[in-house]
């Protein structure tokens, strides 16, 4: 017998409007003239190697891969690197489910960043109708057009809107396709009970972005850059909402989870850098090259000219070039992301900066190289 379920049709949702937010955009964002002063020189002599090493892996139009985590975002760092993909350096973006709701928040009401200490005592956190609504109902439409979770929230932003189909259409399309393709059937399907119970009109539901300036997202889907959303169930304020289709995540997840792995297989040659990402980053990264090996050994081929730096606020004691891995009782084992990514083969680097000074050092290191 299935076990009994939370009930989410009972909670008290409020307006985006009641809520307060710690994290105004156009106060906290990061000017492209920022010039980091806590850099030492061992770090400015890494970020210039790896500067060196995206303008190399693009001269030979191998992917340049720049996952992080939300606090990328959160920092105001979304102008810093739409920046470093209109210059054609970072040709694939990647990050958790809380990276695209700050981007989508900061777009549609310029800030973000609720009080989870305060709201948990009352019993507000992540109860939100707009955030829960427009990005539960961007990932269900994507999820019917074949989109990505990352191209969904893009499209949503750069178009200010959804396109909302007829009922009769997505019937008709669930029916059309059964056999031939089923998958788009289920998500017609999913569409059409959406549509149902929130009574949506056909046509184009105007969802006005006053600030897309701010978005990464919307950049990256103008661009036709490739920016993917790897979420994990319950981890983010959108499955608090009724409107949350678990079946439209993971439709649209995998495609972003195939679309990364893709990119990953032509690494050779690439670089991948990971900024905040404990787990995320690693987690995905690890299968995909393991898929991506797999298929290059069956063709006579391996994957090992990648370049990987990866830049977190932690410390790390341990020389994981000359050493190896730690030993199981070192507490450097335990830094996921430099276990994973010792483990990929390639060259691996670890920074400790946080990710304006890093970011934005970059930045300053390849916009410099253009005009050499």
């Amino acid at each position: 017998m299935p076990h009994k379920q939370f009930d989410r049709s009972d909670l008290v949702i409020k307006s985006l409007d009641e809520r307060k937010n710690q994290i105004n955009f156009s106060e906290k964002h990061v000017p492209l003239d920022y010039l980091p002063e806590n850099l030492k020189d061992s770090d400015l002599e890494l970020i210039r190697i790896t500067a060196e090493r995206i303008i190399r892996a693009r001269s030979s139009e191998k992917p340049v891969i720049l996952a992080f985590g939300a606090h990328t975002i959160k920092n105001g760092l979304g102008p810093v690197l739409t920046e470093m993909i209109r210059g054609g350096w970072v040709t694939h973006l990647a990050t958790n489910g809380a990276g695209i709701i700050h981007d989508w928040e900061f777009a549609f009401i310029g800030q973000s960043g609720e009080n989870v200490r305060e709201n948990v005592s009352s019993g507000q956190f992540g109860i939100w109708e707009e955030t829960g609504l427009f990005l539960n109902l961007a990932i269900v439409a994507g999820a019917y057009e074949k989109l990505g979770y990352g191209e969904s929230v893009g499209k949503m932003i750069f178009r200010e809107g959804l396109y909302i189909p007829e009922k009769e259409q997505l019937i008709s399309e669930a029916v059309k396709n059964i056999k031939t393709d089923p998958d788009l059937s289920a998500a017609a399907i999913d569409f059409y009970d959406v549509i149902r119970r929130r009574r949506l009109k056909p046509g184009f539901l105007p969802i006005p972005h006053p600030f897309r300036s701010y978005s990464l997202q919307c950049a990256a889907f103008e661009l036709n850059i490739p920016f993917t959303g790897h979420p994990m169930i319950g981890h983010d304020i959108i499955y608090t909402h009724p409107l949350n289709h678990g079946a439209a995540i993971g439709r649209t997840a995998l495609r972003d989870f195939l679309s990364y792995a893709d990119s990953v297989s032509n690494l050779d040659g690439g670089v991948y850098i990971s900024v905040g990402s404990a787990v995320m980053s690693p987690m995905i990264f690890e299968k995909s090259l393991s898929m991506a090996q797999n298929i290059e050994i069956k063709n006579g081929g391996l994957i090992r000219n990648h370049f990987m730096l990866v830049a977190d606020l932690a410390e790390n004691t341990w020389d994981w070039k000359s050493n190896g891995e730690p030993p199981p009782d070192n507490p450097s084992y335990y830094l996921r992301y430099c276990k994973t990514f010792s483990r990929m083969g390639g060259e691996m680097h670890y920074l400790t900066a946080d990710n304006r000074d890093f970011l934005c050092q970059l930045y300053h290191c390849l916009a410099e190289s253009d005009k050499q």
